[in-house]
């Protein structure tokens, strides 16, 4: 296919509340949106890179530049065959993962539309619902906690994940262990900790907790090992892990039982499903993490969440959780049952509101072969 036109779209979109983790407080979301043109098609992706360097050292405007100076001039005016050649061709770009991730999942869409088949049918997914599950941010109280979480369990979502950080750890698990003592829970310390809180993590043991997500070192993988060794829950390891060098390291250093997948942090769908299949092999389980994506990379998450191997909820919830207005329709929402639809139509399965993107556009640009 011909890449005729690449247009990125920095947006900003307002969050329903604010969002608390061990990193900050976030009130809005910044990304950039993708859009490739071919043939008369058009395929979308999403950079999840934020406005600040506090979960990855991208942001915005690096990976906007990245993508502009390197990665488009790659593949603009090129007959490409799949997205693994733009990929190949990013070889000699060290690092930049989110905005790598963000032009090859445009890239994927385009390709998929072409063919006439679904994202998740392309990646090799192997269900119409996956299950899902609710990240939920700091909360001042112990009570108020408790409240939210009861609501999102209303909603129907099978699994809470909780951030925590020193002081908002041990006594809000206690409290939701006393009022749902029988749910699928989960906590996230964004790297908040060190290897010197393994007492405290060994306490967790006593609350059934899933897993403990990242709770060491954002680019450590050996004291996360040594932690392992001394815990009885499985950590989980994202921040650390950008490659399926990292994850083979992890695997091997028996530094977590579970990963988080997230493809913006490894650089793509492409490195997403090598991991995926190591992982499997391994007999390693493996999640979907998110990073409060619009409907746009929601769409390729839940597409490649339906791969056999992703066999705990994600972080894939409904776009009402984050966003008053999604940017494209039919929005994502949670079914009774706690899963979610994978869109079967063409490609990510869902239409752009260009009108709506266009009110969260804070500038464009567009370059052409």
């Amino acid at each position: 296919m011909l890449i005729e036109n690449i247009t990125l779209r920095h947006i900003k979109m307002e969050l329903v509340s604010p969002f608390v983790t061990s990193m900050g407080t976030e009130y809005d979301e910044e990304h950039i949106i993708v859009e490739v043109k071919s043939g008369g098609l058009t395929g979308w992706g999403e950079c999840v890179a934020e406005a600040t360097p506090f979960y990855s050292y991208e942001t915005v405007k690096t990976a906007w530049h990245i993508m502009e100076e390197f990665l488009i001039r790659e593949v603009i005016g090129k007959n490409l065959n799949s997205p693994g050649e733009a990929v190949e061709s990013w070889k000699r770009v060290r690092g930049h993962m989110m905005a790598k991730a963000g032009v090859e999942a445009a890239l994927w869409d385009l390709f998929a539309k072409a063919q006439n088949i679904s994202l998740s049918q392309m990646l090799g997914g192997v269900r119409n619902k996956i299950d899902v599950g609710v990240s939920v941010g700091i909360q001042e109280s112990e009570a108020v906690l408790v409240r939210v979480v009861e609501g999102y369990l209303a909603e129907g979502y099978k699994r809470i994940k909780i951030k925590i950080s020193p002081g908002y750890d041990i006594r809000h698990i206690k409290a939701l262990r006393k009022e749902f003592p029988d749910i699928m829970l989960q906590v996230d310390a964004n790297s908040a900790y060190t290897i010197d809180d393994a007492p405290l993590f060994r306490e967790m043991d006593e609350f059934k907790l899933l897993l403990i997500e990242q709770p060491l070192g954002y680019d450590d993988i050996f004291d996360h090992s040594k932690l392992q060794k001394e815990i009885r829950t499985p950590l989980c390891l994202d921040e650390s892990i950008h490659s399926l060098e990292d994850a083979r390291a992890a695997a091997e250093l028996k530094s977590c039982g579970i990963i988080n997948i997230k493809p913006g942090r490894v650089g793509g769908f492409t490195e997403s499903i090598k991991i995926h299949d190591y992982c499997r092999d391994q007999g390693m389980p493996v999640w979907h993490g998110g990073m409060l994506e619009s409907g746009i990379g929601r769409a390729g998450n839940v597409a490649l969440a339906s791969k056999e191997n992703f066999t705990l909820p994600g972080d894939i919830s409904a776009s009402k959780r984050y966003y008053k207005e999604d940017i494209v329709y039919p929005e994502f929402t949670v079914n009774p049952d706690g899963t979610m639809d994978v869109p079967q139509l063409p490609g990510i399965g869902v239409e752009v509101d260009v009108k709506q993107l266009n009110k969260v556009t804070v500038y464009q640009k567009s370059y052409n072969a």
